[in-house]
């Protein structure tokens, strides 16, 4: 399998090197940031499947840390947008200024990076959070009727902080369905919050490398997709999210009494290329419904909608989607 300068004698090594190639990310990455080992693989996974990813958790858990660590060990150009309230969709996308020969000019704003993140993405109003959505699907921004193409790979890694709501605009359900993975943070443990402080509480430093470039990330996304599937995984992973629809035929019972909207087809799709990468970066050739399981709540907890009965009696959507296992 050859792409640009990047070959391997077949699909099988080109497997066996991105497997490599995520194992030494982890090594690099676990340098900085300690513990959060499902949060930093679930993150690879959705950047080797040309996903987007929604970090939720409280302040302090390194959520920037963790993003700005990636695009260190990544030899990717890394940006990062602070939402505000008063910021515009302009200061994301860029706009067109007047040069000193008095011709219009496009200014690029912060969207055209390799890596951007976007810190606190609830904290801006729905007409902001918007100028997004076509940077994450299309992976363009139209300014005065003329697209402009972001660089390649895009990858857009968001925080957002569950316990604020003053001040705070949730994201549209249209919005988060182009995130592929919503991954919650949690507290570390004890003893890794001790080895935490000890090491952000003395004058150590830390020098990364360089792992991976943008030339061989495109190409894993690529291999990614090659990595074939067997039919009835394939079919498991449309099922699950099937079941997520209280209108569907196949809707679980939990479903029918909690759910008000279920996963779209993006979550049939983002199911399949999530067991897909994990499967690789696991050593294995080809998913199997484990590997769909694997990355099950991460890719449907955002899709789906509880009802006043489910958030009444504190039922979760992680509880809901282990149910449909």
């Amino acid at each position: 399998m050859t792409t640009g300068q990047i070959s391997y004698s077949s699909d099988v090594e080109a497997v066996d090197a991105l497997a490599q190639a995520y194992r030494d990310l982890r090594a690099e990455i676990g340098k900085v940031i300690v513990g959060q080992d499902q949060v930093v693989k679930s993150v690879l996974i959705s950047l080797f499947s040309n996903g987007h990813s929604l970090l939720v958790g409280v302040p302090g858990l390194a959520k920037t840390l963790l993003v700005s660590t990636i695009a260190d060990v990544l030899d990717l150009e890394f940006k990062r947008i602070q939402f505000t309230p008063d910021l515009m969709p302009s200061d994301i996308t860029g706009s067109e200024i007047l040069d000193e020969d008095r011709h219009f000019k496009f200014n690029e704003g912060p969207i055209f990076a390799n890596i951007v993140l976007a810190d606190e993405i609830n904290r801006t109003p729905p007409k902001t959070q918007a100028a997004l959505l076509e940077a994450m699907q299309e992976r363009s921004v139209t300014v005065s009727a003329v697209r402009h193409l972001l660089p390649q790979p895009f990858f857009v890694l968001a925080t957002q902080n569950p316990i604020e709501q003053e001040g705070t605009y949730p994201l549209p359900e249209a919005q988060l369905d182009r995130f592929m993975f919503n991954i919650p943070l949690t507290y570390p443990s004890y003893q890794e919050e001790i080895q935490v402080v000890k090491e952000t509480t003395s004058n150590k430093s830390i020098e990364l490398g360089n792992i991976l470039s943008g030339e061989q990330i495109l190409f894993f996304q690529q291999l990614v997709r090659k990595i074939p599937i067997a039919d009835n995984v394939l079919e498991y992973a449309v099922e699950i999210a099937n079941k997520t629809r209280p209108q569907s035929e196949m809707a679980a019972d939990v479903v029918k009494q909690y759910i008000t909207w279920g996963a779209g087809p993006r979550a049939s799709q983002y199911l399949v290329l999530g067991a897909k990468c994990n499967a690789a970066i696991s050593g294995k050739y080809s998913p199997d419904i484990e590997d769909v399981q694997a990355v099950a709540k991460y890719v449907l907890r955002h899709r789906i909608v509880r009802n006043y009965k489910a958030e009444a009696e504190g039922i979760t959507n992680d509880t809901i989607i282990e149910k449909l296992f």
